[in-house]
């Protein structure tokens, strides 16, 4: 029986496949999985309005985006106004082409604006239901501007299920909305697999992966490597630093000051996934030291390839690292504080982290998520059609 298709509306997806959309890469593995159970219809950005067929099953419904991400578009410059109003259009216009191109069980709006209002527009064209999976910026950023918020209330208010990929975001969008969120934590599907045991004596390798912005605290990560003295760098073969964004002349200008100082700093673009992975399994730490984050992908995918983590306390990340033991967090948002939690994590061993590493890397299975957004007869099968 057929029994429709699965209508994801998402920002978030892989493009050129360089590394630049971490989420992206969750959302094309969360497509490529549900596809193996039924039909699904992805409207994503691209360079041009198409539609794509990467395999049976899956169709890729593209608009033409901006060069730049959504949430750096400025509405007060002509140009970005230009861009977002372009997007708008062309958002909803394949939204509504994915959802009026046949039956549909389903639609999923990853992530709550622009993504929720053009699966809500499209649903009530069609008389259909939709879902909206929020992330932070959703809630923590477009949540906070009043006439946005308003929006962004009747969105989560008129879905039919709300999901947020972090604990505390689904508290605050359960505010925002003013109706019941299900945590559904998002992750990548991997292919490597950590072959050698942790490390129990430094030097240890330290990698940042992730946007050179603000919000990803790049620039604390490197205020707090300048803090560090001669006895802490030591310890330390190499740090990695790999990405690309708004913050490039400060990132650059940064590590050329501490490869001045002799400091054994690394500086990469932005890493596809393969080599991603790859990375972190030649680290003995992942550093995460956001201003703003929930859960982020770079979390998940290190716990699965048996990394510890060095972060910042905002989002779940604090309770996660208490909770499993899994690396060592900060006291407070700041490059001081995070240069003591690198000193404590290199007078540690990764190997101290291993057990708990191990059963954090149990919440982010790809397959229990895919079943959460299957119609539910479905996803209790594991049937295709």
């Amino acid at each position: 029986m057929n029994l429709g298709a699965l209508v994801l509306v998402t920002t978030s997806y892989t493009i050129s496949g360089d590394g630049r959309e971490a989420a992206g890469s969750f959302v094309a593995d969360l497509a490529d999985e549900a596809s193996r159970r039924m039909p699904v219809r992805v409207v994503a950005p691209g360079h041009e309005d198409a539609i794509e067929s990467p395999r049976p099953g899956l169709q890729i419904y593209r608009y033409a985006a901006s060069d730049k991400p959504l949430s750096t578009l400025r509405p007060w410059r002509a140009r970005d106004l230009t861009d977002l109003f372009s997007v708008m259009a062309q958002g909803q216009k394949a939204t509504d082409r994915a959802v009026s191109d046949g039956s549909v069980a389903r639609i999923l709006a990853l992530w709550a604006l622009p993504c929720g209002h053009w699966a809500r527009r499209a649903a009530r064209r069609g008389g259909l239901s939709y879902s909206v999976w929020t992330l932070g910026s959703d809630i923590w950023s477009l949540g906070r501007i009043p006439v946005v918020r308003s929006h962004l209330a009747r969105v989560l208010g008129d879905a039919e299920t709300c999901y947020s990929d972090g604990l505390q975001l689904a508290e605050d969008t359960k505010r925002i909305g003013g109706r019941e969120v299900e945590f559904l934590p998002s992750t990548r599907r991997i292919d490597g697999m950590r072959i050698a045991a942790p490390k129990n004596a430094h030097p240890y390798r330290l990698l940042f992966l992730g946007r050179w912005h603000p919000n990803k605290g790049v620039d604390l990560l490197l205020q707090a490597l300048a803090f560090l003295g001669d006895d802490a760098w030591s310890c330390i073969d190499a740090v990695e630093i790999c990405g690309g964004g708004p913050m490039e002349v400060e990132v650059r200008r940064e590590v050329e000051r501490l490869r001045a100082l002799g400091r054994p700093v690394e500086l990469h673009g932005y890493l596809d996934k393969a080599a991603a992975e790859e990375a972190m399994l030649r680290a003995d730490f992942v550093m995460i030291p956001s201003r703003i984050e929930s859960i982020p992908v770079v979390f998940s995918d290190a716990m699965k390839l048996g990394c510890p983590v060095i972060t910042m306390p905002v989002g779940d990340l604090s309770s996660l690292i208490h909770q499993h033991g899994c690396g060592i967090c900060a006291e407070t948002v700041s490059a001081p504080a995070f240069a003591a939690a690198l000193r404590t994590a290199l007078r540690s061993s990764p190997a101290d982290f291993s057990h708990g590493v191990e059963i954090a890397a149990r919440d982010f299975d790809l397959h229990r998520i895919v079943d959460a957004i299957l119609p539910p007869g479905l996803a209790e099968t594991g049937e295709g059609t």
